[in-house]
């Protein structure tokens, strides 16, 4: 297990301000009140994390990040984020918006930027310098009108990989691939992947959140190998809690010939988590992007992501 060091203060909880405006409402990037939504482009090595969303006495990339923002800003920031990663699970394509009060902004700008630079970059450079080396935030630009991280976003990709070399994982690699020294059938996988696809009620592969729904587009399953790195793809609208980590989980089971393709398919008429699989180790996942549809298009994206789907919809 890895250690975390001591001298870290670890960011706790903390209400919303009273003065920021309200996610479901605040979707312009000039909002009420005089705040400007930024988006942030943010990539992390997850290990010494306990996940994105902020947790009391935990440290997460949520709580960093917005530690960091209030420090520069000079005023509490909280961020939304398009995906909250697991305990482990790294990024290079995350992004998040924040509220910022149009008063703060100058306390970000040390100095001005050069004609033709970006408006951010003097704060790129600053957070560059602030934040520890297992986050960066690699892009900053004021949102457009309607932009919203999460409910805006169309699809999130993820990348899974692992090796199965005999002698485990290279020394360099070993933070982000999971180890599984033992003969895969990747053709195999790849075909019980493709029976998952589509909009279906994922119960099977995803950990119970109160009040969540479990129906998703998966879009993309699909496995490549690479002499001993094994390399799984996945897309969807959304994924829910732990989906990712499940269906690799599953599909390693088939691989290993200790299940069928049959079996796997038929995962998707439970409708609560199965016991009969266990989840894909999460250092070998990585949240590599997120897309958005056009600026005009994004306040009526907001506006059919806001309502939870139901089993109606899969006919």
């Amino acid at each position: 297990m890895s250690r975390r060091s001591p001298a870290v203060r670890r960011p706790t909880a903390r209400p919303p301000s009273p003065n920021r405006p309200n996610d479901a409402t605040a979707s312009a990037p000039d909002c009420a009140g005089g705040f400007v939504r930024l988006r942030f482009d943010i990539a992390y090595d997850g290990t010494e994390f306990a996940g994105w969303a902020i947790q009391a006495g935990q440290r997460t990339v949520a709580g960093v990040v917005e530690e960091t923002l209030s420090t520069v800003f000079r005023t509490s920031v909280r961020l939304r984020a398009a995906a909250r990663t697991d305990t482990g699970v790294h990024a290079t394509g995350q992004v998040a918006h924040a509220d910022i009060p149009a008063s703060a902004l100058p306390h970000a700008y040390p100095r001005s930027p050069r004609p033709g630079d970006p408006e951010f970059l003097p704060l790129l450079r600053r957070l560059g310098r602030l934040l520890p080396t297992d986050v960066r935030v690699r892009r900053i630009v004021r949102a457009p009108a309607g932009f919203d991280a999460r409910f805006a976003a169309l699809r999130r990709h993820y990348v899974y990989r692992l090796s199965t070399a005999p002698y485990g994982v290279e020394p360099h690699q070993a933070r982000y691939v999971t180890g599984w020294p033992r003969p895969l059938d990747v053709d195999a996988m790849a075909a019980a992947s493709q029976d998952l696809l589509g909009l279906r009620d994922f119960a099977a592969f995803c950990r119970y959140r109160d009040g969540a729904t479990t129906i998703r587009d998966l879009q993309r399953l699909d496995w490549s190998r690479d002499g001993d790195l094994v390399t799984a793809h996945a897309t969807a609208d959304a994924f829910c809690w732990s989906m990712v980590r499940s269906l690799v989980g599953a599909l390693l089971a088939v691989g290993e010939h200790r299940r069928s393709a049959d079996w796997c398919r038929a995962l998707l008429t439970a409708s609560q988590r199965s016991s009969d699989f266990a989840a894909a180790p999460a250092r070998g996942l990585t949240l590599v992007g997120v897309d958005y549809p056009p600026d005009e298009q994004l306040a009526a994206r907001v506006a059919v992501t806001r309502y939870p789907r139901s089993r109606d919809e899969l006919g």
